[in-house]
């Protein structure tokens, strides 16, 4: 692509209007984590100029999110005791994600069942939702199990503001009904803010607003090293580096639909684990790469990474020049965009289709999202990634088991079909037994497989293990075969293996599977089976 004047443009457009349009939220989502409304800002700087540096396919922008702060918040309630703590388990994740894409699996990561991902971000936003009734009447922003928010209403209300209440509502409203042909200058949540915002400065002043944004450069944070920390917060930051990294990558597929480009999930990793561990660094929020500022940078004629790169850059000229003016912002108008915003979290299209979905994806979609409401975040992930297992080895069993077929062979037909004479022979002799394994065989189906096809293998006397059709066995499923092997020995029959070659190979021979089965006994076709078979009957 030809750089030229009018390129330039374009990404200096994309750049300076989402930069514009992201400064409020980004503070915003710096409150909900409770590291102040600065962390999210800078957060913002940090993973968006990396990410900027680092792509090249298009211009893809990265920044704070609700999920983020929702996450860091979590963090900090169960896992940091001080803001050191909790800036070095942001920096930990980012570590994590650079990993991840060094090793070359990113693309794995968008693997995550979406039931998952539809439970905690539900989850999520439900909680947003419920937490910001008490900011609604006035007290400051905070996102708490919606069970303790519900428990501190009686006192919300007792002491209610009446301007903070008239706020909130009015943001509300702006969000809700702002014009869509005027969505395009000023997305419709800003509007909202923007309103309440003007509301509380030239009438209702008497409310809390926020504060604690500096007008200088971030301070470098100090990572607590101490090895009992650092071990501790491993599953914090596996968790953080799990949402920004699904999040991220799923962003990033939604962009590639729209722009017909592609990006490597490898590299995007990289550069946002950079991101991370640099918005660590400097006291930001972690953060990932999304799809509307992206968009938006898109359709306004955005087409390198300069413009990523240009946003960032103008993010912190604005925090510099405009933090004593974002002090005016009141608690309540973020109430407003936030409750919105929580709404819009729900996942409402899967919401509607629980009575089609699946029982298995149900139970995951359900079991995550009882966890994030009941317990916390880092809890929810786990145990919806341990459900989804699972349920997920559950269905391979099924599969790998329905293709193992296992069927007794006619001595009539199988031995003697060359031979005129077979009036010795009984009719029902079947002395010959053949197991075919065909496709793959993991951890999933090794616990049934012997009690599926060991008694099959019983009451023979030579059985034939055909690996023609094998695709793949795994360490468990290679033993649960040596298993097999001791049955039909138990019952003094012989195998016969045919037909092994490939990766299968190697597993059997490397954990050495196969060292009773003599090499005589180990076959190339179904010819060779059947002299083998001779053989040993004779």
């Amino acid at each position: 692509m030809r750089y030229d004047l009018q390129t330039f443009r374009g990404d200096l457009a994309g750049g300076l209007t989402t930069a514009a349009i992201s400064i409020a939220p980004a503070a915003t989502f710096g409150v909900v984590s409770g590291l102040g409304p600065a962390s999210g800002i800078y957060g913002g700087i940090a993973v968006g100029l990396f990410v900027g540096i680092f792509q090249r396919a298009r211009p893809q922008m990265a920044a704070t999110s609700s999920v983020m702060a929702v996450a860091m918040a979590t963090v900090i309630a169960t896992h940091a005791d001080t803001m050191a703590e909790a800036f070095t388990i942001a920096m930990l994740a980012g570590v994590i994600q650079i990993v991840l894409g060094a090793l070359r699996i990113g693309s794995y990561i968008s693997y995550t069942p979406y039931s998952v991902i539809a439970g905690f971000t539900s989850g999520i936003g439900l909680m947003i939702v419920v937490s910001m009734v008490g900011s609604f009447l006035g007290d400051p922003i905070k996102i708490t199990k919606p069970v303790d928010a519900i428990r501190a209403w009686p006192d919300a209300i007792g002491s209610a503001n009446a301007s903070a209440l008239a706020i909130g509502l009015l943001t509300l409203v702006v969000s809700l009904l702002w014009p869509r042909k005027l969505r395009k200058l000023l997305p419709s949540m800003l509007a909202g803010l923007l309103f309440g915002t003007l509301l509380s400065v030239v009438w209702l002043v008497d409310v809390p607003t926020i504060d604690g944004i500096p007008s200088a450069l971030p301070e470098i944070q100090r990572p607590v090293v101490s090895l009992g920390f650092l071990a501790s917060a491993v599953v914090p930051a596996l968790t953080v580096a799990l949402l920004s990294t699904v999040r991220g990558l799923l962003s990033s597929l939604a962009v590639d639909a729209q722009t017909r480009t592609q990006q490597d999930p490898d590299r995007g990793l990289l550069s946002v684990g950079a991101g991370n561990v640099a918005a660590g660094l400097i006291g930001g929020l972690p953060g990932h790469m999304t799809f509307v500022p992206t968009m938006v940078a898109y359709r306004l004629g955005a087409r390198t990474p300069l413009s990523p790169v240009i946003r960032a850059l103008t993010l912190l000229v604005l925090v510099l020049g405009l933090a004593r003016y974002l002090e005016f912002i009141p608690h309540a108008a973020l109430a407003g965009m936030l409750a919105v915003l929580g709404w819009q979290l729900i996942d409402w299209r899967f919401l509607a289709r629980l009575h089609r979905v699946q029982r298995e994806h149900l139970v995951i979609m359900l079991a995550t999202f009882s966890v994030t409401m009941l317990v916390d975040l880092v809890t929810a992930v786990a145990v919806g990634l341990i459900v989804a297992g699972m349920i997920g080895a559950r269905q391979f069993e099924r599969l790998q088991l329905d293709s193992v077929v296992s069927v007794p062979l006619l001595d009539q037909i199988f031995l003697h079909d060359q031979t005129p004479d077979t009036h010795a022979i009984s009719p029902y002799s079947a002395r010959v037994g053949i197991v075919k394994l065909r496709g793959s065989f993991t951890v999933a189906s090794s616990s049934k497989l012997i009690r599926t096809i060991g008694d099959d293998i019983v009451g023979h006397e030579v059985v034939i293990l055909d690996f023609s059709e094998t695709d793949y066995i795994d360490d468990s499923a290679a033993l649960v075969i040596e298993q097999l092997i001791d049955t039909a020995a138990a019952g003094d029959a012989t195998c016969i293996v045919m037909a092994l070659d490939g990766a299968p190979t190697a597993t059997l021979a490397s954990l050495e599977v196969l060292r009773q089965v003599g090499d005589e006994h180990i076959v190339a076709t179904l010819d060779e089976a059947r002299e083998a078979a001779r053989y040993l009957l004779d």
